[in-house]
């Protein structure tokens, strides 16, 4: 048996520290809301200020960054519990897979102000060093001594970060890649974020109420949470807190913020959750919604949950439900009462989803009103004992990506895929792109190309020049992985001087999904219809091969026949003064971008070169996609 059983777990919500961050109500009881009017926002000017801040001591000693300090306070608490679960844990091979939206973006905001009010380098420096996606992910892991851990992963996959994260970890254990896996993620609150989706008209004017008539957004939230895995087969005893048994993930490849309407997306990383699983879906008692309660969001989610629990009708509130022969599966939308924690929320609804199984107790949702015949979900206004055996965990986000576990609360029998050989079937290196010629090329419109950002545009045309050698179908159906070193911190700071200038009202909308460094994934997949998993990582200046090793993970798990690896980088004012400003003048920075085919089958050419999903990776060589340029030249 090969589920990945959790056995400690850390968190932080607006509901408090560890078990309170997620716990589920007694039976009879109402869902607990921390969502209020945050002051902050509100001094800010915006005009939606709701928030659930999560509490302002976390029990680690406070440093320069909240975000550092919520991942910090989760991974305290959860080596803490691994301490007495797996006594000599640090022995083992240890992975680490977190994931976040937003990493270090509180101080970013700092560094882009203190850059053009001219700030002298030392007080810029200060800044530099904590002012990029991955500086979190690294203060926080080395803070406990993990911070050369050779397995380790980045995700920036806005709200799917830490569903795909603790995915990922499945799939390291189901390879033996490590012995014990730790996942989840983190996000902070802040100004730059919380613009923009209400710039995107995504936030509510006064309470989330998800699958009811009228509701109108959500709230963000800010929190952290990591959970220790490890396989079934290999439990030393440790008490088993609940078991992952499925992994799916896919990508609308319809538009870089709305959902796919028809919920067929999100319906199909479901689906290979439950495949991966061996579990039927009638045995599904509960969904853990991603339920941002914006109009097309919940009816999408809907749709996609219909589709998945199909097996006759069931009735339950205002609409015919799908599901078993009794009762309909409990929907839990917890971003209701804790706020969107962006790259947190996924594990943070794990976490509750378990605390459920295991209380056997079916959590109610904090909404109010009349359900939306157009988003039927069986909602519950105070929790019920209820026996469950199964919860299906459902997260999407921007670029259109889509992520599912399913989690059991005994063993499900489930047994590992054989891992499957992995080959480079081609690649393609461009320096710089011409609207005209990627406009031929996509098929896009040129005013259109000319508003994306200019990382995008290299994305873009990096895949246009692959799609050329390899042709245009052979990437249909594929996925993508995005490896950033510096990411869109350009395009952010574009961004945040329009805040500056004119207000947390005023950002520019348009930008601000830009501003997601899966945003380039996502682009890229809407273009050449990469349906497949889609992500970005970067935990250092060598996230290009981040995403080699993490395609290739996904290649040999049998999760996709076929993977792009993508790496780009814009090179632009920002990055260079960062580089210079951290140390790493010496570091060449350039503008341009590679792209990679991988696949499982070399098919009649056995030439081509393997791809070690093991490989190593290197945060200390070339930068961004000029590491991906030298792996390329030493496996020719």
């Amino acid at each position: 048996m090969s589920d990945a059983c959790v056995i400690a777990s850390g968190a932080v919500s607006a509901l408090g520290l560890g078990p309170l961050a997620y716990r589920v109500p007694r039976a009879g009881e109402p869902a607990p809301v921390a969502i209020t009017r945050d002051e902050e926002l509100a001094r800010a000017g915006l005009l939606r200020p709701f928030a659930a801040r999560a509490p302002a001591d976390l029990g680690v000693a406070p440093g320069a960054d909240r975000a550092t300090d919520l991942l910090k306070a989760a991974l305290s608490q959860t080596l803490a519990a691994l301490e007495g679960a797996r006594p000599g844990f640090r022995g083992e091979r240890i992975g680490v897979a977190l994931g976040t939206s937003s990493g270090g973006m509180l101080t970013a905001e700092r560094f882009f102000a203190a850059r053009a009010e001219g700030a002298d380098a030392g007080s810029l420096a200060a800044l530099a060093s904590g002012a990029t996606y991955f500086a979190p992910f690294n203060d926080a892991l080395a803070a406990f001594g993990l911070e050369r851990t050779p397995l380790r992963t980045h995700l920036l996959a806005a709200c799917a970060a830490s569903t795909l994260a603790i995915g990922l970890g499945l799939r390291w254990l189901d390879r033996d890649a490590c012995d014990l896996v730790l996942a989840g993620g983190y996000d902070a609150l802040s100004t730059f974020v919380a613009a923009g989706f209400e710039a995107l008209r995504a936030t509510t004017a006064s309470r989330s109420r998800p699958f009811r008539i009228g509701r109108d957004g959500m709230a963000l939230g800010e929190g952290a949470a990591v959970v220790a895995l490890v396989r079934e087969d290999r439990l030393r005893g440790a008490p088993v807190i609940v078991r992952v048994a499925g992994f799916g993930a896919s990508t609308d490849a319809v538009h870089i913020t709305a959902p796919d309407r028809t919920g067929s997306g999100l319906a199909r990383a479901g689906a290979a959750a439950l495949a991966d699983a061996g579990w039927p879906a009638s045995r599904v008692g509960l969904i853990s919604a991603h339920a941002t309660a914006t109009p097309y969001n919940d009816a999408m989610e809907s749709r996609a949950i219909a589709a998945l629990l199909s097996r006759g009708a069931v009735q339950g509130g205002s609409g015919t439900l799908p599901g078993a022969d009794a009762l309909p599966p409990v929907v839990h939308p917890f971003k209701a009462q804790i706020g969107h924690t962006l790259g947190a929320a996924g594990a943070l609804e794990t976490l509750a989803a378990a605390a459920a199984l295991e209380a056997s107790i079916a959590p109610p949702a904090a909404s109010e009103g009349e359900l939306d015949p157009d988003a039927p979900a069986h909602l519950l206004e105070r929790a019920e004992p209820r026996p469950l055996s199964s919860a299906l965990k459902l997260s999407a986000a921007f670029g259109g990506a889509n992520a599912a576990l399913l989690l059991t609360s005994s063993a499900s029998g489930r047994r590992p895929r054989r891992p499957r050989a992995v080959v480079l079937r081609a690649h393609a290196r461009v320096t710089g792109s011409d609207l005209g010629r990627l406009a031929e090329a996509t098929g896009i419109a040129r005013d259109r190309l000319a508003r994306l950002d200019a990382l995008c545009r290299l994305g873009l045309t990096a895949v246009a020049a692959l799609a050329a050698i390899v042709g245009a179908d052979r990437l249909r159906g594929a996925g993508i992985v995005a490896g950033h070193a510096l990411a869109t911190i350009d395009t952010n700071d574009t961004y945040d001087a329009r805040r500056r200038a004119r207000g947390a009202r005023f950002v520019e909308p348009r930008l601000f999904p830009a501003t997601s460094p899966n945003a380039i994934a996502g682009e890229c997949a809407i273009a050449y219809q990469l349906t497949g998993p889609s992500f970005a990582v970067g935990a250092g200046l060598g996230g290009a091969l981040e995403a080699l090793r993490a395609a290739a993970d996904l290649v040999a798990s049998s999760d996709a026949d076929r993977m792009v690896v993508l790496a780009a980088d814009d090179a632009g004012p920002v990055a260079r003064e960062l580089l210079s400003l951290t140390g790493a003048r010496h570091r060449a920075l350039a503008s341009g971008a590679v792209a990679l085919l991988l696949q499982a089958d070399p098919g009649d050419d056995e030439r081509l070169r393997k791809v070690d999903p093991d490989l190593s990776v290197d945060h200390d060589g070339p930068v961004g996609h000029l590491a991906l340029l030298r792996w390329l030249e030493e496996h020719a």
